[in-house]
C-alpha cells in the first residue's frame, strides 16, 4: 500500500456550525482584516502573522506549550492529528517550524504564503518513489539541528479517533536519533467540540475559510504532549506516537 496515498471516511457532511453564524457584517470585517495581515507575510518569525490570521478570523488559540522543539542535538519530528488547514496556522503561531505537506498546499490562499515562508517541504503524497528521498531528507533536517512538523494521518479527519498514523517518516526521527513530539488538535465553540473548521473530503479550500469565518467562538486548543525518544522500530514509534495524539499518554499495553 502506498503510504502516502490515504482517504479518510469524513467529507462536507461531517462539517457544521454548532453555534449560529455572526452577521455578514462581521464576517466582512474579519475578511478585510485577514486580507491585510497576509499582504504583509514575509520570511522571518511567523509567530506574528499566524497570530493575526486567528485573529482577524476572530479564533482563540489555547496552548500548553510556547515551544514545540525539543532542546536536544538534533532539531525535533513534530507530528499531530490533522483536522483543519488551521492546523498550521495555530502551529506557526505557537513555534515556526518546518513543515513536510503535499504539494497542492503551496498554492492555497492564506496557508500557502505562510507555508512558503517556513520553508516548506512540499511533496507528492501519491508518488511511493519520491518516499525514500522525502525520508532521507526529513532526517538530514533533523540532523542539522531543524524541527518538522508532519501529518501522519496523511489527510485530514473532522475529528474523532481519526486515522492510522503511517509510519515511514518515523524512520527519519530513528535515523537522526531526534526526539518526537506528538501533539493534539481539538476544535470547539462554546466549549463543546465543533467540526466548523474541519476540512475533510472533496471540500475546497475557499468555502471553508468562509465558513471559519462566519464561525462564533471558534477556539483551537493545541496540546504538546512530552517528547518521545526514538526507540524501537518506526512501526511501534508511529504506533506510540498515535496513541499519545489520540489518548494522551501512553497506554500500559505499549
Amino acid at each position: 500500500m502506498n503510504p502516502w496515498d490515504v482517504s479518510s471516511l469524513c467529507t462536507p457532511r461531517c462539517v457544521t456550525h454548532r453555534l449560529p453564524e455572526v452577521g455578514r457584517l462581521l464576517a466582512v470585517r474579519r475578511w478585510l482584516a485577514l486580507g491585510s495581515v497576509l499582504t504583509g507575510v514575509r520570511r522571518g518569525d511567523l509567530r506574528p502573522p499566524a497570530r493575526g490570521v486567528l485573529d482577524a478570523l476572530g479564533i482563540t488559540l489555547d496552548a500548553n506549550s510556547d515551544l514545540l522543539r525539543v532542546p536536544a542535538g538534533t532539531g525535533t519530528l513534530v507530528v499531530a492529528n490533522h483536522v483543519s488547514w488551521l492546523d498550521i496556522v495555530a502551529i506557526l503561531a505557537v513555534d515556526p517550524v518546518g513543515f513536510l505537506a503535499k504539494r497542492e498546499v503551496r498554492s492555497w490562499p492564506v496557508v500557502g504564503s505562510l507555508a512558503r515562508a517556513c520553508g516548506t517541504r512540499f511533496i507528492a503524497r501519491q508518488s511511493l518513489r519520491e518516499l525514500p528521498a522525502v525520508v532521507s531528507g526529513v532526517a538530514d533536517a533533523l540532523r542539522a539541528g531543524e524541527s518538522v512538523v508532519v501529518f501522519p494521518e496523511g489527510t485530514t479527519w473532522c475529528g474523532g479517533r481519526g486515522g492510522t498514523f503511517r509510519r515511514a517518516v518515523f524512520q527519519a526521527a530513528i535515523d537522526a536519533g531526534a526526539p518526537v513530539r506528538p501533539v493534539t488538535f481539538s476544535y470547539t465553540q462554546a466549549g463543546q467540540p465543533s467540526t466548523v473548521a474541519a476540512f475533510v473530503g472533496d471540500d475546497a479550500l475557499l468555502p471553508s475559510l468562509r465558513r471559519v469565518a462566519r464561525a462564533r467562538d471558534l477556539r483551537i486548543q493545541l496540546t504538546a504532549h512530552p517528547p518521545l525518544d526514538p526507540s524501537g522500530d518506526r512501526r511501534e514509534l508511529a504506533a506510540r506516537a498515535q496513541d499519545v495524539v489520540r489518548f494522551g499518554r501512553v497506554p500500559a499495553h505499549a
